[in-house]
């Protein structure tokens, strides 16, 4: 199955987001990029692509005691950048970002460690994924406006491994489906 770490934001958080993509998308141009929907927005803490069932049990194990071993942070949606030359809008976080940094490398050695191949090392970037392109589009006038937008601060007391299965339909601006399939509480709360 195909799956990744994240950081889910709570409802009432993306009910913030969602007014400012609101806004976004009333830009000019803005049909002409793949606006990601509510149900994918996500930080992203470590992918790892398709893993075996057999190793999953594992790397929850692993999760578990990553997610035992933090504690919960704040956090607060702002801002926002590009990837690939305008082939990904992001929003990007303020707050205790160290906090998520090292949550996010204890996923990925948690699926190191669980035997899952995770590829070359990147240092993290938190980031939440507002639209793409398959072709590079100026994003530097949705960069601007988010460049004003900060969000109300949360606190981040869960770790989630989450199930991504891509669209099949071939229908045009069908979204990958989300499922969590594993939750931790930061610090062993709760």
């Amino acid at each position: 199955m195909r799956l990744f770490a994240a950081v889910l934001p709570p409802d009432d958080i993306a009910d913030e987001l969602a007014v400012e993509v609101a806004r976004l998308r009333t830009l000019p141009g803005a049909d002409g990029l793949r606006w990601t929907g509510r149900p994918g927005w996500h930080f992203t803490l470590a992918f790892y692509g398709e893993v075996d069932d057999g190793l999953v049990p594992e790397l929850s194990a692993r999760l578990g005691r990553a997610a035992h071993r933090g504690k919960p942070f704040g956090l607060a949606l702002r801002g926002g950048g590009q990837f690939g030359h305008g082939r990904a809008l992001w929003a990007g976080a303020a707050g205790d970002v160290p906090a998520m940094r090292l949550l996010a490398d204890r996923a990925e050695a948690a699926a190191r460690k669980a035997g899952v191949e995770t590829g070359e090392h990147r240092r993290y970037k938190a980031h939440l994924t507002l639209a793409r392109s398959r072709e590079a589009v100026d994003v530097r006038p949705y960069v601007e406006e988010l460049d004003a937008f900060e969000g109300s601060t949360w606190t981040v007391g869960e770790l989630v491994l989450v199930r991504s299965s891509l669209p099949k339909s071939g229908v045009a601006g069908e979204q990958p489906r989300y499922a969590p399939v594993g939750r931790w509480a930061l610090g062993g709360a709760g």
